[in-house]
């Protein structure tokens, strides 16, 4: 089913919207969730409740692209089950990783959620991704958005781990050299 169809049957408060959104962005918002989580069952939580989330969300809301409109609930519902279960479990996933990369790049990691709220390091932080080549973008999101591993963006794109790692270094360094520029504290 086409997503127009499907965000169609949203707006129409059909059940088969659910079943449909599952049956298509089942294993893409789940993969997204388990990459941050590392945990079956929170994963799998952080889904259902995705669905919900579409629900209430449509109407008034009609996204254009409806994988992005579900990654992007999943992420969100993803993070705060990681937020929440930080303080009584230790353990894998790409989340800390990735975020320990950027320290040096965004302000401070307890200011991190703050300031990403703010409209202009939304608009620096387009602007930066929008400058990097194709290859380099990809590797960038895949990292920092998806939260995959080094090593499976490598294999994705059928690259070298120490290529993906010398991608991100330089990216990493652009972007801290566009927030020193747009005069962003770090």
């Amino acid at each position: 089913m086409e997503d127009r169809q499907i965000v169609d049957l949203y707006w129409e408060r059909s059940e088969a919207a659910i079943s449909e959104s599952a049956e298509k962005y089942g294993r893409y918002c789940h993969s997204i969730a388990y990459r941050i989580l590392f945990d079956e069952q929170d994963s799998c939580e952080c889904v259902n409740d995705t669905w919900l989330k579409a629900w209430e969300s449509m109407p008034p809301h009609r996204p254009a692209v409806l994988s992005a409109f579900l990654g992007k609930i999943t992420r969100n519902l993803a993070i705060n089950r990681y937020h929440f279960n930080r303080t009584e479990k230790r353990g894998g996933g790409q989340l800390p990783l990735a975020m320990e990369e950027l320290e040096d790049c965004i302000p401070s990691a307890q200011s991190v959620e703050s300031v990403a709220d703010d409209l202009v390091l939304k608009d620096v932080l387009s602007r930066f991704i929008s400058s990097l080549s194709v290859d380099s973008r990809r590797i960038f999101l895949q990292r920092y958005w998806s939260f995959c591993s080094v090593k499976e963006i490598a294999q994705e794109f059928g690259m070298t781990q120490s290529r993906v790692k010398m991608s991100l270094l330089r990216s990493r360094n652009e972007l801290k050299a566009m927030l020193e520029k747009e005069g962003i504290v770090l």
